[in-house]
């Protein structure tokens, strides 16, 4: 019915991380049996951004498996089968109600305050009634007889749970007039028949539990263990609004961050490993899981902080010399992007170029994108500045531009940010009369064309010797 967001990525990690953990089978199956509210295209998106995320389903829809279909649209038909047979055993019923005499149920008890619950009025009718409604061709649905009397089961987080369900609810809808199950008759089916041992999902299905039990108590068949995690809240304990697409991972790839960041943050709000610390691998997360340490506590995320997850990650890429040339096609592509309408020299291109760009700027960015802003855009269109621009700024044009030459050539071995700041403090003591301050601006404008921007020095690390001094040629002979 949607888009896979942050909340549906924590869940699917969670299920990645323990079936890896215990060498077991991550499957994604998706629920669509709710028609009139499927999104075209949803559950592709949803397997794409699993993929996208590193975290990819052992079977799947797209993969598939021993165990498929994976849709529960194309499984209607067991779901019937195992209708009838809750029919054949008395624990189910055929409810003729028209939504209008629900809809009136349902008004009345909000109007007394109440819960809004089926009052069960076909539970009582005889097989002869039955028998009668079904000869007139009436609409009907059917629906699960709850017993009283639940018994207790063990979470794997909440602990020992028991919801008297017969209590506070009516007897639920199990398959609808269209044939299509609920999710409650749906899931129980397909967990036996999928063989599912474990179910980690959100805690709101966790008053559910003791109806799912029910069911498999009335089939005969064995439940699955099962773990509900905790809410994943906003920093300030509000729900995260899916409104403006803000929670959306197609929105996180859009704008550049790594999945790394993504599962990081989203491990690192929540609980169920061993230690917390920015920047750890999907690798080092599954090491450290354990679904004893989840606590019941809410999970607040702190969006705010992505950027600087993100940069952890972002180094990591650079420094890893396969990934490190992934993202050097990436951000090839971006200059093309940002900057293609203006003269881009074909040397700013070289992936030697590129990759060292990347190498100083490590730790400097949280984003990859962030090296095509106008504050680096001195790193991939070379400036046309003409002498006489220069000498408006200083006379001693030529004296500064050898001296400078002169420093980069001696510095290149030894080239930081500190040193070249002393370095051009010390050129501008051999000056006759231009200011330090005349010289900078002189050396801003030869080397970007602005008059604002990083610090010289840093447009003279990251630009390397040789296109400082080729700059300084150009704009001297011009």
């Amino acid at each position: 019915t949607g888009f896979l967001h942050l909340g549906g990525l924590r869940t699917a990690l969670y299920n990645y991380i323990f079936a890896k953990k215990h060498r077991g089978t991550f499957i994604l199956r998706v629920e669509d049996t709710d028609q009139n509210r499927v999104v075209p295209g949803a559950a592709e998106g949803i397997e794409d951004m699993l993929d996208w995320a590193g975290i990819p389903p052992d079977e799947s829809p797209g993969r598939g498996g021993p165990a498929g279909p994976y849709v529960q649209s194309l499984r209607l038909e067991l779901y019937g089968q195992a209708s009838a047979a809750l029919l054949a055993s008395g624990a189910a019923y055929r409810c003729f109600c028209s939504p209008q005499r629900l809809e009136l149920l349902r008004r009345d008890a909000l109007r007394s305050q109440q819960t809004p619950r089926y009052d069960n009025r076909c539970r009582h009718l005889t097989p002869a009634e039955v028998a009668q409604k079904l000869s007139q061709g009436l609409d009907c649905v059917i629906r699960f007889r709850l017993e009283k009397g639940v018994e207790p089961f063990q979470d794997l987080v909440y602990g020992w749970n028991k919801h008297e369900v017969a209590e506070v609810e009516g007897d639920p809808v199990i398959l609808k007039g269209d044939g299509f199950p609920t999710y409650h008759l749906a899931n129980v089916v397909d967990d036996h028949y999928m063989g599912i041992t474990h179910v980690l999902r959100g805690t709101e299905w966790l008053a559910s539990t003791s109806k799912h039990l029910l069911l498999y108590k009335a089939f005969g068949w064995e439940p699955p263990q099962f773990g509900h995690l905790p809410l994943l809240l906003n920093k300030d304990g509000g729900k995260l609004s899916k409104r403006q697409g803000d929670i959306f991972l197609e929105r996180f790839a859009r704008d550049g961050f790594l999945p790394e960041a993504l599962l990081d943050i989203v491990t690192n709000c929540g609980s169920g490993f061993t230690e917390k610390q920015m920047g750890r691998t999907l690798e080092e997360l599954i090491s450290q899981f354990e679904v004893g340490r989840i606590t019941t506590h809410s999970a607040l995320l702190d969006l705010e902080a992505l950027p600087e997850f993100n940069r952890v990650h972002l180094s990591r890429h650079i420094e890893n010399q396969g990934l490190r040339q992934k993202l050097v096609r990436e951000l090839q592509g971006l200059v093309e992007l940002v900057y293609g309408d203006q003269q881009v020299d074909p040397d700013v291109l070289e992936n030697e170029y590129v990759e060292r760009v990347l190498l100083l700027r490590k730790g400097h960015i949280c984003l990859l994108k962030n090296l095509v802003s106008s504050d680096y855009s001195y790193l991939w269109v070379r400036p046309s500045v003409s002498r006489q621009q220069l000498q408006t700024i200083s006379a001693e044009v030529d004296e500064i531009g050898k001296l400078v030459i002169g420093l980069m050539t001696r510095q290149a071995a030894a080239f930081t940010v500190e040193e070249l700041n002393k370095g051009l403090k010390d050129l501008q003591k051999q000056t006759r009369d231009t200011k330090y301050s005349s010289m900078m601006q002189l050396l801003r404008l030869v080397l970007s064309g602005q008059q604002h921007g990083p610090s010289v020095a840093e447009m003279m690390v990251t630009l390397g010797a040789e296109e400082v001094c080729g700059r300084i040629h150009r704009a001297l002979s011009s």
